[in-house]
């Protein structure tokens, strides 16, 4: 399986984009004002490009043998994954107020940056630890 790490590594990468960009258009377009934000077919397809970038994170975890809740990195990558979708959903869903949908986007997508800064780093605070430093 090893042979097919660069392959699924590059499908990964660029689901994380796809994703992190079909969020950050959706909450563009909600705070604008625009009503097909949550149409079926953008619904459909953030789930199937999710559900591609968590395959390919669990392909991934296997081939290298690198675990949440054993390597400190990937836990706290789950960890903010879980906040990033209830943000996700306060955003563009579930927030009654336009405040909390703008509130609940921008620390959306700030935990989506930490997430990326910490596969980067391959440490749990990403670009953190070197502010700590």
């Amino acid at each position: 399986m090893i042979e097919f790490y660069p392959q699924i590594k590059w499908v990964h990468v660029a689901a994380v984009m796809a994703s992190g960009s079909l969020f950050f258009l959706r909450g563009l377009a909600l705070h604008a004002g625009a009503r097909w934000v949550m149409a079926a077919p953008l619904r459909y397809l953030s789930y199937t490009v999710d559900t591609i970038l968590l395959t390919a994170a669990l392909m991934l975890a296997t081939i290298l043998h690198q675990y949440p809740f054993v390597h400190t990195w990937l836990t706290a990558k789950v960890v903010l994954l879980v906040a990033y979708v209830v943000l996700g959903s306060y955003a563009l869903k579930r927030g009654q107020t336009r405040k909390i949908r703008v509130v609940s986007w921008l620390a959306a997508l700030g935990i989506y940056a930490l997430i990326i800064s910490i596969a980067r780093a391959h440490h749990p605070l990403g670009i953190l630890a070197s502010l700590a430093s």
